[in-house]
């Protein structure tokens, strides 16, 4: 009971970015269907509600990992704005990706110069949660308390325990060679460089914030055993369906809302054409 009243508040503010988000694309695929103007009295306040909604929804997971305080890997100050940085990394690397799926497989036009902003906006994230990573290692590291032992787990292994070595040292090359990648306009506006930092800076985050994340927080437990893990081929197999899963449900709704917003720009399009023709 306790701890269901102390974390239960937790998830109603996780659940306001699906609620604005999906409020708000509802409202824009039915006035684009009608042919009318959405309602900016709306739109407007659901999209600015929509920013800090989005800083807390990983705000607060930090703080659910950083408030235990049994947890010495996890409980740090800089976990939250280590949250942020990497979902500004991650979260624009699957952007980039459709937006020029959907340049070539409809009329959506989306032009370079959007696509470059982006990936420059995020070498300035990479460029964030790398330094934050680094001074989390530079503390642990000169301080050598006893502390130390869960980030020696996972970047070295102790007394032969290093399963997790290989997937922290993975997360960080990746970051760092899609940072350089991100970094330099030539290669960010390469799309085939591109595209190579997306899918590296995302498997950099997803090991970060995953394995690199839960499992040294609690290696060695508090009696200072250790428990070795690495993902089973079940696990895998699972992990791939959710994320086939989620591919489909994009698929299907990008199939009903598509249409619809091509079809609500034709008359434009239309228009533009005559008068230029005239």
């Amino acid at each position: 009971m306790g701890l269901g009243f102390r974390y239960a508040p937790l998830g109603h503010e996780q659940s306001f970015g699906p609620v604005v988000f999906s409020g708000n694309g509802k409202h824009l695929l039915y006035t684009a269907y009608f042919r009318r103007p959405y309602n900016s009295r709306l739109v407007v306040p659901l999209l600015l509600f929509s920013i800090p909604a989005a800083v807390g929804i990983h705000t607060v997971t930090a703080f659910v990992y950083a408030g235990v305080a049994a947890r010495p890997f996890w409980n740090s100050a800089i976990l939250a704005p280590r949250f942020l940085a990497s979902a500004f990394c991650s979260g624009p690397a699957i952007l980039l990706i459709l937006f020029q799926i959907l340049r070539r497989t409809t009329s959506i036009e989306i032009k370079d110069e959007a696509i470059w902003k982006i990936a420059e906006l995020m070498a300035y994230a990479m460029f964030l949660n790398l330094f934050l990573f680094g001074a989390e290692i530079f503390r642990e590291y000169y301080s050598a308390t006893h502390h130390l032992i869960h980030s020696q787990y996972l970047f070295s292994g102790v007394h032969g325990h290093n399963a997790l070595v290989p997937f922290a040292w993975a997360s960080l090359i990746a970051s760092v060679i899609a940072f350089l990648l991100f970094l330099f306009p030539a290669t960010r506006r390469n799309l085939v460089t591109l595209n190579i930092g997306c899918l590296l800076i995302y498997s950099g985050v997803y090991i970060e914030k995953g394995m690199a994340l839960v499992i040294p927080g609690m290696t060695p437990d508090t009696l200072g055993e250790f428990y070795e893990y690495v993902p089973t081929l079940v696990e895998v197999r699972i992990g791939a369906g959710i994320f086939a899963a989620g591919f489909l449900i994009f698929t299907l709704l990008c199939k009903i809302a598509i249409p619809i917003l091509q079809e609500s720009e034709e008359p434009a399009d239309t228009e533009t054409r005559r008068l230029d023709a005239a």
